[in-house]
């Protein structure tokens, strides 16, 4: 079931979609300059919720397993509040070695990230948009459906998957689930990756520009893709 925390990021699609779209329905979708899409890995950003161990070698005694706060920061002996929301745990761990630089000789720190589950987000012509932990792998049809299927208006043939690059840049493609739900051989299921956006569109893929610019600052911090939208 949809998470209720990120319930704000549905409404605010549903929103989006119902009505304001008509004035910005005539700009080309490229006025976001998408990534080139890729299948490498980008790395693991922490998000609220995330459990990590934090880990000093030279003072094991502060040795502690954290949670990523609601507010995304992590809460450890001997300095202020970290945040942690939206780093990689490469990131964190110099973020960490530098707040400790005045407490420790040797402030080397080394953060593991425990096992997280697949979350994505599922918007659009879907019968339950919103937020989802999907279970293992997981692929674009799996979540649609798992999102209450199609709405009759939804352009199957077109769906729309985002995800975050490398550089924190979306990529966007576009795939055909029309095929894979009729079973057709060949067909694109696209596996997904954690907090992926998967868009079923209405009328075309000029309205995801203005949807996606009017909820980017509602959606959790890794939703929150670099976007920079031209106009």
């Amino acid at each position: 079931m949809p998470n209720a925390r990120f319930a704000c990021a549905a409404i605010a699609l549903a929103l989006a979609a119902a009505g304001p779209l008509a004035a910005h329905a005539a700009r080309p979708f490229t006025n976001i300059p998408y990534a080139t899409w890729t299948d490498d890995d980008p790395l693991y950003r922490l998000y609220p919720g995330d459990e990590m161990d934090v880990a000093f070698p030279s003072a094991p005694e502060l040795n502690k397993t954290v949670v990523v706060q609601p507010d995304g920061r992590i809460n450890l002996a001997l300095v202020a509040p970290q945040m942690a929301a939206g780093r990689s745990a490469p990131e964190l761990e110099q973020q960490l070695s530098a707040a400790y630089a005045d407490q420790l000789l040797r402030p080397d720190v080394t953060v593991t990230v425990r096992a997280q589950p697949l979350k994505v987000f599922v918007g659009g012509e879907v019968g339950k948009p919103g937020v989802y932990d999907m279970p293992g792998d997981i692929d674009a049809l799996r979540a649609v459906i798992e999102a209450g299927g199609f709405s009759d208006t939804g352009k199957k043939w077109q769906v729309v998957i985002i995800r975050r690059g490398r550089d924190g840049r979306p990529m966007m493609r576009t795939v055909n689930l029309s095929d894979a739900l009729h079973g057709k051989p060949g067909a694109e299921l696209v596996p997904l990756r954690r907090f992926d956006i998967v868009f079923v569109p209405k009328t075309g893929l000029a309205e995801i520009t203005s949807i996606l610019a009017q909820v980017k600052n509602s959606l959790p911090v890794d939703f929150s893709y670099a976007f920079t939208p031209l106009y």
